[in-house]
């Protein structure tokens, strides 16, 4: 976490260093401006006795300068294994797939640095299989929804022309015990067109 805050603090210095060699976009044409609109979202990957597959684009609309919002999309996979701590037998392994889809918007209070803000809800779907000596014990299915409402900050940095990549730490206020993102800290990390 530190060093992670540590990188923030340098890209934000070396940003704001580069500031004074630009002009940001004003926003002159009025109705519906192409170049404003907003695409991307986040792929993530993890392997191992948790796994996780992570699919969540986004597009919205860049209003001003300082304000975006639109929609999002959710999809995710995952398995957990739990182990004997003494013979490392699987005792128990939770699947689950999420879908689920909300709106969020956005505050820049300066152009790389943004505020967050995505109330979202989650249709989930999970199996949990109990194991007693490497053999089935039980199997038990259920499905529900869950509200989220994730709030936090990032930073997006441009690679040529529209094209940007960000990273934002995020987390949920609601705290639903069912949450797929239950009492931890959300780092995604993404690229888009028109960040």
């Amino acid at each position: 976490m530190k060093r992670l805050l540590i990188c923030f603090f340098f890209l934000a210095g070396v940003q704001l260093a580069n500031a004074q060699y630009y002009k940001t976009d004003t926003l002159t044409r009025k109705g519906f401006d192409p170049s404003r609109l907003v695409l991307g979202g986040s792929l993530g990957m993890v392997f191992g006795d948790y796994t996780n597959v992570d699919i969540s684009p986004l597009v919205g609309y860049r209003f001003s300068d300082y304000i975006a919002a639109g929609i999002n999309l959710n999809a995710q996979y995952g398995q957990f294994k739990s182990r004997d701590f003494y013979t490392g037998n699987t005792i128990r392994r939770d699947k689950y797939t999420i879908f689920g889809g909300g709106v969020w918007g956005r505050v820049y209070p300066l152009p790389m640095v943004f505020i967050h803000i995505q109330p979202e809800y989650n249709f989930i779907s999970q199996t949990s299989t109990y194991y007693q000596n490497d053999n089935v014990k039980q199997t038990i299915k259920t499905n529900y929804g869950v509200p989220s409402l994730l709030l936090g900050a990032g930073y997006t940095q441009s690679v040529g022309g529209r094209v940007g990549i960000g990273i934002s730490v995020l987390y949920d206020v609601i705290q639903d015990n069912r949450s797929p993102y239950r009492n931890s800290l959300v780092y995604r990390v993404g690229a888009g067109l028109g960040f």
